[in-house]
């Protein structure tokens, strides 16, 4: 099923793919106002969160050099630390794979407001014109962003598509994470951490992973058990981080 898309992607030219953000769903009126409304709200609570929390960052170094050269990558965090992954951003561009549903609507929604582009798709539906669709936002330049463990788990284990697009792109997968020092546990299968305005926030950023176009499926599986040990041991980081501080 994947076979066609395993090489190194090349330079987006005029024969390329139709543009991967181009799918818009519709809804009925009632639903439409009610995603607006959701939008709305949710935008404004993660602006007030981006603008009263502190933030720190550790290992982020060897990220940051990739980005100031203009180097495109693949993050891939955790779905419990969803909500403020996106201000710890510093590339260029980005673009995420969301559901279709309405709640993956909201949330492509608010993220387009932040300058996140967002593809249609997930591991339970959609997935392969959803992975297509990513490989042609980076063929456009964009960074890559996955949750492996999504959209709705098993909790902290990783699913192999976030290896299987850096095999077919070429680009280095950074575990990352976030943690807060006041915040809450959602009792969501995700565990959905949400920070309170006015805390400190630390992100980490773990070793990259790289995949070569050569790499076999059982090598496959052994990167992805080595990404799922490193984001389990960066996001225990950023847990106890404010312990000790």
């Amino acid at each position: 099923m994947l076979n066609s898309i395993q090489s190194p992607v090349g330079p987006a030219t005029a024969d390329s793919a139709p543009h991967p953000f181009s799918q818009q769903p519709h809804f009925p009126f009632s639903e439409e106002f009610k995603i607006r409304l959701w939008a709305g709200l949710t935008f404004a609570l993660l602006w007030f969160l981006k603008v009263t929390t502190r933030k720190c960052y550790i290992g982020t170094d060897d990220l940051f050099a990739r980005w100031e050269r203009g180097e495109q990558v693949i993050l891939a965090f955790w779905h419990s630390r969803i909500v403020l992954m996106r201000f710890g951003y510093r590339g260029q561009k980005a673009c995420i794979m969301n559901s279709i549903h309405r709640d993956g609507e909201i949330i492509t929604r608010v993220l387009k407001r932040f300058g996140i582009a967002a593809v249609r798709g997930s591991s339970s539906r959609g997935w392969v014109s959803g992975l297509k669709g990513l490989i042609e936002a980076y063929r456009l330049g964009y960074d890559l962003i996955v949750v492996p463990d999504g959209p709705r788990g098993p909790y902290q284990q990783a699913k192999s598509g976030v290896l299987q697009l850096a095999r077919a792109t070429g680009a280095p997968v950074y575990p990352t994470t976030y943690s807060a020092a006041w915040h809450i546990r959602i009792g969501s299968w995700d565990r959905l951490m949400i920070p309170f305005p006015f805390s400190r926030v630390v992100y980490v950023v773990g070793s990259p992973i790289s995949v070569p176009a050569e790499t076999t499926p059982a090598q496959l599986e052994q990167k992805r058990q080595e990404l799922e040990k490193r984001l389990r041991t960066i996001t225990g980081q950023a847990d106890t981080y404010f312990k000790h501080s």
